[in-house]
């Protein structure tokens, strides 16, 4: 039978031991038919086979995010305003400005996630007062990584906060002198403040939500990602907030593979929430590209440690044991994979007492269970995880909070925050996510270079080189060595005769950019089954159309995703000359050039810019 796709002159790394590149590939029915030498593999091809020169590039294996949280991204992406990869706080503000001025009320202008105050170079945050000076009367709400919430005036009088308000626990509702709420919202540690305060603004009606999915979808596929196992999420109730990407994959639209963990949602009754879920589906239930996965990321509410770095370490409830060795009792006599979300080295202890405890009653025998996060997680207890036949999923929250580590716990300590390397010593499997999108982005070219670099996504190096992953290992980490925490091993994650065929291919070649460009990379072609799901330029033709974002105002329709809205303004401030005539600031919108020294971060006072205009960088 000839091929229904053949790309050919390209770079092509497969990931297959003895044979790592290729000239070209063939595809059939989804899966690769055959992958070699471009004159053997063209010869195959038939009257109604799609040929596709890639010109030259380097072809990787479609990229897999072991933690994401791509179904609740899909329902809220349209109405987010995306600062991931803006630079300058100028930029932002100017996108925020824009966007106000078409958001129709009772709407809310939403900035979620996906960034840090240090990525921009004024290196802060706006203040309240400028918040309230672009948005009036629009209410706006800001989600700062874990640890804060930014809401205008508007934003607080949709959400009822006044002075009678109390503080839940765990989060505090930072007031004036006279009691009255700023407009500041802190995790103390627990960011359930800021979730909940999210949870408030209006939701897109169904069918707005698919449109929604199938644009974060494509997004994700511009990045060169196929696969994703999505790690549940607080406010995403089964099976109702899964009906969505239900109806897509039941109707063969979804252009991601999708795994998904079921994530508990009832405080104190967490047991009963997974007896219900075992009897209503099964791990593996769905097909190749909808599919169950699991239990977690949250087990019990009592296990979860906040990884906010501006706070202390926070310390489980002495119940934490009792709670999560009868979660784990249910799963393994159901026979669930599990994963559980765990920051700290003094949390994974404890879990690991539980797991070690209900494995002597009730064997794991193989079944794939694994931590989230493990930031700090020592050698002994790297070797305790490998022995019960544990994995660790690892993400790149250190290139987004890494500062704030290091001032806290100090330079050595972050040296192998998370130790990866040590990890992949002991033989525990090892992948790679983003935790997308309420605190890193989605951009896994931005996690890669990370793993390689060791540097933040401002610029500062965490570590040496004992650390650092090659560039080969770290592509393994997202794609061949992500499929062990789906249970897909040797389904998909290399080129391989037989393997799902997802591809990317790529706008430079990742293996020979200098490796602070690595984080700038996209995917020009992305294939996932042997379709095109997403292409540019010379390759647009071949991807199929996507319908206008819903509704008609959405951020997407104006700015795209990843730092899309600001590439073409920043080429231009680079080419013109650095003492130009005075500009429009973006923040305050006045004309002059006013503060010449950088905010420092460590002191609030200075932080929420009292200390005047830093738009001198523009």
């Amino acid at each position: 039978m000839p091929p229904d796709l053949i790309l050919h002159h390209g770079r092509f790394t497969t990931l297959l031991p003895g044979a790592p590149e290729a000239e070209a590939v063939a595809i059939t029915d989804g899966r690769f038919s055959a992958v070699g030498a471009a004159s053997d593999i063209l010869k195959t091809r038939g009257p109604d086979t799609r040929v596709i020169d890639v010109g030259g590039r380097r072809v990787v294996p479609g990229l897999i995010d072991s933690h994401t949280h791509v179904i609740r991204g899909g329902l809220n992406y349209n109405l987010e305003l995306r600062w991931d990869g803006v630079r300058s706080l100028a930029d932002a503000m100017r996108m925020l400005r824009k966007q106000v001025a078409v958001t129709p009320a009772p709407q809310w202008v939403r900035v979620v996630g996906g960034f840090t105050e240090l990525q921009f170079v004024e290196r802060r945050l706006p203040t309240l007062e400028e918040l309230n000076a672009v948005a009036p009367e629009t209410p706006v709400f800001i989600l700062h990584l874990y640890d804060r919430a930014l809401l205008n005036g508007a934003a607080l009088r949709a959400c009822g906060y006044t002075k009678d308000t109390p503080n839940p626990p765990g989060g505090e509702i930072q007031r004036d002198r006279h009691g009255n709420p700023t407009g500041l919202l802190l995790a103390k540690p627990n960011a359930q403040l800021l979730y909940a305060t999210l949870a408030k603004g209006p939701k897109l009606p169904q069918e707005y939500q698919e449109n929604s999915t199938r644009h974060f979808m494509r997004e994700l596929n511009r990045l060169g990602i196929t696969g994703v196992i999505d790690a549940g999420g607080g406010f995403q109730n089964y099976p109702d907030d899964y009906a969505v990407v239900q109806k897509l994959a039941d109707a063969g639209e979804l252009t991601l593979r999708i795994a998904y963990n079921l994530f508990t949602q009832h405080k104190g009754e967490e047991a009963a929430d997974f007896r219900a879920w075992t009897k209503q589906v099964q791990p593996g239930q769905g097909d190749d590209h909808f599919r169950h996965n699991g239990a977690g990321e949250m087990l019990v509410f009592s296990a979860a440690d906040f990884e906010d770095f501006r706070e202390p370490r926070p310390e489980l409830p002495a119940d934490m044991e009792g709670q999560l060795e009868e979660v784990v009792r249910v799963l393994v006599e159901n026979r669930w994979p599990w994963r559980l979300h765990a920051t700290y080295d003094e949390s994974i202890s404890r879990a690991l007492d539980v797991f070690e405890k209900v494995h002597r009653d009730m064997p794991f025998q193989g079944l794939h269970w694994f931590f989230d996060h493990a930031e700090t997680v020592s050698e002994r207890n790297i070797d305790r995880i490998a022995a019960l036949g544990g994995g660790i999923a690892v993400q790149h929250r250190m290139a987004y909070q890494g500062e704030y580590f290091v001032e806290r716990y100090g330079a050595a300590a972050a040296a192998h925050t998370p130790p990866i390397a040590r990890m992949l010593a002991a033989g525990v499997p090892v992948g790679a996510g983003t935790d997308a999108t309420r605190v890193a982005s989605y951009n896994p070219w931005v996690s890669l270079s990370w793993l390689v670099t060791g540097k933040t996504v401002a610029g500062t190096p965490l570590y040496g080189e004992d650390a650092l992953l090659d560039r080969e290992t770290a592509l393994r980490l997202w794609t061949e060595r992500n499929t062990w925490f789906s249970s897909e091993t040797g389904k998909k994650g290399q080129l391989a005769v037989g393997q799902f065929a997802d591809l990317a291919v790529l706008s430079a070649d990742y293996f020979s950019v200098p490796a602070d460009a690595i984080s700038t990379l996209e995917s020009v072609l992305t294939v996932v089954g042997g379709k095109v799901v997403h292409g540019t330029g010379g390759f647009s033709d071949f991807a199929p159309p996507l319908p206008p974002a819903m509704p008609d105002w959405s951020p997407v329709r104006s700015f795209g995703g990843y730092a899309q809205a600001t590439a073409q303004a920043r080429e231009a401030h680079d080419a013109s000359p650095l003492h130009a005539a005075p500009h429009d600031c973006g923040v305050h919108a006045h004309g002059k050039v006013a503060w010449r020294r950088p905010v420092p971060v460590a002191e609030d006072p200075t932080f929420w810019g009292l200390l005047g205009c830093s738009c001198w960088a523009f």
